[in-house]
């Protein structure tokens, strides 16, 4: 029996630690292809690339990790791969595991969710899945360990057309993670602002700076990697606010293309 056939993205370049422990992770349940961006691309959402051509090269870190960097983002690797670059259609995309947690507003400027999302758009179910640490370092075998369990089940029960799970595992040892839940996107939010500074030569430039403001809601993403479980996300592309849809309705709206 043929066996499934996984695309793997990210947001943090091809060769982010995270990517690599995640292919070392599927590649023993399923064939397994890399198609990420050469570069860093954290927090370009959905992006894509139309006024430069897309350049991709071949990849190999060894014989297990195969693939393509394309000199775009994430969602232009797993579009120009599934389209172009793959010799089969990928039954499933997984896109990770990022450095630091996806989970609440960033889920809409995340590089790694939209690389998931660009597979569900694709008609293919798709996995994102971050680890709530920046550090390069972290002990990601939980979090890869994870990615493997969910893509198994997954491929056998597939997902509903443009839906993808976005996965957030806490920063503690497997022994510390409390179980997995099933959760919805949180309200947290960042309370935004720029520092200003100088560089060496007098010019002022802008840091981006904030905090973060906790949902305490106990049922959403962020809550759950505070009790240090898994949190588990059911996503849509589709963001019609559907009450407010019926309630214009009410609105009489066609008659302001009447007005003078």
């Amino acid at each position: 029996m043929k066996r499934p056939y996984i695309l793997v993205s990210n947001d943090d370049g091809y060769d982010s630690p995270g990517i690599y422990a995640l292919v070392m992770s599927l590649r023993r349940i399923a064939d397994v292809v890399v198609v990420a961006p050469a570069t860093q691309q954290s927090a370009v959402g959905h992006a894509i690339t139309v006024q430069t051509p897309l350049r991709a090269r071949p990849i190999e870190r060894g014989k297990t990790f195969t693939g393509w960097a394309v000199e775009g983002t994430p969602a232009d690797s797993v579009k120009l791969g599934v389209s172009t670059l793959l010799d089969r259609r990928p039954d499933l995309v997984v896109s990770g595991i990022n450095h630091g947690m996806n989970t609440s507003i960033n889920v809409i400027y995340s590089g790694t969710v939209s690389a998931a999302t660009e597979g569900a758009i694709l008609g293919i179910p798709a996995i994102a899945i971050s680890h709530a640490s920046h550090s390069l370092k972290s002990d990601l075998r939980p979090a890869a360990a994870f990615a493997r369990k969910i893509a198994k089940e997954v491929l056998e029960r597939g997902l509903p057309g443009g839906t993808l799970l976005n996965v957030n595992v806490p920063n503690v040892s497997a022994d510390e993670i409390e179980g997995v839940a099933v959760t919805t996107q949180g309200r947290s939010w960042w309370d935004d602002g720029f520092e200003t500074r100088r560089d060496p030569v007098g010019r002022d430039y802008y840091w981006l700076v904030g905090k973060y403001v906790w949902d305490e809601n106990p049922i959403v993403d962020d809550a759950a990697l505070r009790k240090n479980m898994i949190s588990v996300t059911p996503l849509h592309y589709h963001l019609t606010d559907q009450r407010l849809f019926e309630t214009m309705q009410e609105w009489d709206i066609g008659r302001l293309h009447k007005k003078q």
